[in-house]
């Protein structure tokens, strides 16, 4: 009996079968395409698998540039034996039929006997799980025997094992929730919908029912027919736990894991076994899961590395009450509560919503609220706990010019639960307008908040929105990390091959590339930049882009994933990739990177209204344009390519 498996050789994944009897292994996949997910047919004659041949740029999943990469698969058939046919091999009418006429006798009363055998058999099901089906792979030229199937490509992401011939294909759907799921037949050729919004699905050995999750419910339901609404499974079960008990495994756990998953196998020198005994007994003395969890962060301290976070676990559920928020600063004066600024947002993101930013909202800095929903505000009372339960919901306020009813207006407004993003929207578009306004609008402003989605989306719009300027300050402080930002690198490492020149509107010609920035470039740092906010500042030193500006950067970058679960659903990271470097050093780690003029964030400056290390920013910048301002080429004198010999005129 063979297994199957999937490993990665070459960054792109391939599949190996493997024999339990003899322990030989073989590849059964070029690993030219990407391919994923192998299940075999109840025949035993083929492997089922996705494959992709634009996977390209995923392959680096820890890289910034695997970001936005549209993959989709397809469904393909391994044939195993040589002997024999392609599934989709074309057949006539007459061949069908001939096929059927050359069965021996022998053969068709095999067949009768079978079906009447299912019919009278009371343990039908036991006897199919009784007929395992022999597999013969011939591993020779096997790779030549990978046939594509009649499914058009698509965001495919699992199979799961159907009925003889059938193999249910799951697809992720943009805006829906779960997977699509597709029953693909290989005698029809063709898929047909199953299910949708499914999140899990599991079949039964025999292969005819299958345990279904949609839409949280769970139902057991046929594999031959598309899923109806069944009978709901009642999943009301409760188990009992010992706290004690648990909370010394996950302690145990804990120590494993950062001994077993560590990114290196010495745990930084640590007498690791001696710090078990130092802190298990603390354990007996833990009454809550967060005494838990402060046991194992102080011995997973002991490590010495970033990155080490111990989070989450059985906690007891708390009702929040939903404070709304009016998305403005207050101010209580001994006149009443006065609005001091209104964070309007930036009205290119959909998902940022200002209370009292919006047309027709006349409420304006200055003013005061005077009710809410009816009921006064007075400083008798803080002036939340009239917004209690108000997030999301529209409410009434009242507000006037002066601290009087006289001539005050009412609107209807509805508070957000968070204000977050508006205050974040207001710092990054006052930092773009202030550098304006310092570089006599020469410099671009961009802000990259992490090395993830949001960095991602912020450093796109920003960066090829002001593509006319002379010079860009990138600003990382606070970065929280994610993934190795070499895309941005990339970008901003790109250089000028030449123009294409344009007789349209201004006649003005493109760069090629065409997208870029191609000026100074200087990158501002702090301490709370770390991780993917460390390897940024470490990338862009490296490629000599520009001067860093700031103070040294936090110092994280083992690198964290795969560390599972305790049994609870808490957490602690044992961290999992170190970096170092082209000299074969450890590096950043502990160290954070360096800036190359060090400005410190002096409170008594930013307090008022102050940014020190921008400011010091654009003054680097404006030095910088002085000698590397980039001056666009003018078109060059139009050619002349035509030609004729001389004399051309006179000959007839």
């Amino acid at each position: 009996m063979d297994c199957l498996c999937e490993t990665k050789r070459k960054s792109f994944k391939a599949i190996f079968v493997y024999n339990i009897e003899t322990n030989e292994k073989f590849q059964i996949t070029d690993g030219i395409a990407d391919a994923i997910s192998p299940v075999w047919d109840a025949s035993g004659k083929y492997i089922y698998t996705l494959a992709s041949t634009n996977y390209g740029l995923t392959s680096g999943w820890l890289d910034m540039s695997s970001y936005d990469v549209s993959v989709t698969r397809s469904l393909y058939a391994i044939v195993l034996n040589s002997k024999d046919d392609a599934p989709i091999i074309p057949k006539t009418d007459e061949e069908n039929s001939k096929t059927m006429n050359d069965k021996s006798e022998d053969d068709k009363k095999e067949d009768i006997d079978k079906k009447d055998k299912n019919k009278k058999n009371d343990s039908k099901d036991k006897d199919k799980l009784a007929e395992i089906p022999k597999v013969v792979i011939d591993e020779e030229n096997i790779f030549n025997r990978v046939v594509p199937l009649q499914l058009k490509e698509g965001k495919y992401v699992e199979l799961i094992k159907g009925p003889r011939n059938i193999v249910f294909v799951a697809e992720n759907i943009p805006g829906e929730t779960g997977s699509k799921i597709h029953s693909y037949s290989l005698e029809d050729g063709k898929a047909t919908k199953y299910a949708k919004n499914i999140s899990d699905m599991v079949v039964s050995a025999d292969r005819e029912n299958a345990l279904i999750r949609q839409n949280n419910n769970w139902s057991i339901t046929n594999t031959s027919k598309p899923l109806k609404d069944e009978e709901k499974l009642k999943m009301d079960l409760k188990v009992k736990v010992d706290p004690k008990a648990e909370y010394h495994q996950i302690f145990k756990e804990g120590w494993r894991f950062m001994r077993d998953f560590l990114y290196v196998n010495n745990v930084h020198g640590a007498p690791w076994d001696e710090i078990y005994e130092w802190y298990a007994p603390w354990i007996d003395h833990v009454r809550h899961r967060t005494d838990l969890n402060y046991v194992v962060d102080i011995m997973s301290g002991e490590v010495s590395i970033g990155h080490s976070y111990v989070s989450g676990g059985d906690m007891p559920k708390i009702d929040r009450v939903p404070v709304g928020l009016l998305g403005c600063d207050f101010e209580w004066t001994k006149d009443g509560y006065r609005i001091s600024k209104i964070y309007n947002g930036e009205r290119w993101n959909p998902g940022t919503y200002p209370p009292l930013g919006l047309p027709g909202i006349n409420v304006k800095e200055g003013y005061y609220i005077l009710s809410i929903n009816g009921k006064l505000v007075t400083p008798k009372e803080n002036i939340y706990s009239l917004l209690e339960q108000k997030a999301d919901r529209e409410i009434t306020i009242e507000v006037n010019n002066k601290p009087s009813p006289t001539g005050a207006k009412s609107f209807l407004v509805k508070p957000v639960s968070n204000e977050r993003d508006l205050r974040y929207m207001d710092w990054v578009e006052g930092n773009r307008k202030k550098v304006d306004e310092l570089s006599n609008g020469k410099l671009a402003y961009v802000y990259v908040p992490n090395t993830s989605q949001d960095g991602f989306k912020s450093f796109n719009r920003y960066y090829f929105s002001q593509q006319d300027k002379k010079g860009v300050i990138i600003d990382e402080r606070n970065n929280g990390g994610g993934s190795a930002a070499d895309y941005m690198i990339d970008i901003m490492s790109r250089e000028l091959f030449g123009y294409f020149n344009s007789k349209t509107n201004d006649n003005r010609p493109w760069t090629t590339p065409m997208a870029g920035i191609w000026g100074p470039k200087v990158m501002l740092i702090n301490e709370r930049a770390g991780s993917g906010g460390d390897l940024l500042p470490y990338m862009f030193k490296a490629k000599n882009l520009g001067p860093l500006i700031g103070t040294r950067t936090w110092g994280g970058l083992v690198g964290t994933w795969d560390t599972p679960l305790f049994i609870d659903g808490g957490r602690m990271v044992a961290p999992r990739g170190g970096f170092y470097d082209v000299n074969g050093e450890w590096a950043v780690e502990g160290e954070g990177v360096s800036p190359d003029i060090e400005v410190i964030q002096e409170p008594r400056l930013s307090m008022n209204g102050n940014d020190p290390q921008l400011e010091r920013g654009v003054k680097e910048a404006m030095k910088l344009l002085k000698t590397q301002e980039f001056q666009m080429q003018p078109e060059p004198k139009a050619p002349v390519r035509w030609k004729r010999p001389e004399g051309y005129k006179t000959e007839n």
